[in-house]
């Protein structure tokens, strides 16, 4: 079966890849680093959205950030967050353009419940 973070893996510099549910678990995951990247994203998501509320901006719907070594890019889709890590220095905007259609096409998977 084909996965949908699958167009990534031909994504030079792609170190890990994931995508990630309502509830903080990965509902998908690419490379070694999937695992550690679904929960930090999921992390940073729910600290960046209260961040967002408090300053009235709204909700998070794309983060970036550039380390010493690693390079990542996520999008929010509703309540899922498609991220990819890339080994610094390569171009992410190849990343972005997938993650971008693939949070397009997440109409198929179930929506968290609104209380």
């Amino acid at each position: 079966m084909r996965g949908r973070l699958d167009p990534l893996r031909a994504v030079p510099g792609v170190i890990a890849s994931t995508l990630v549910g309502p509830d903080g678990l990965p509902v998908e995951l690419i490379g070694e680093g999937g695992d550690a990247l679904a929960a930090e994203l999921a992390s940073l998501r729910v600290g960046l959205d209260r961040t967002g509320r408090r300053l009235g901006a709204g909700n998070v719907t794309r983060i970036a950030f550039t380390s010493e070594r690693v390079e990542v890019v996520a999008v929010t889709s509703g309540d899922f967050i498609l991220g990819v890590a890339l080994t610094r220095g390569h171009d992410t905007r190849a990343a972005q353009q997938h993650l971008a259609r693939l949070a397009l096409e997440l109409t198929d998977l179930p929506r968290a419940e609104q209380a």
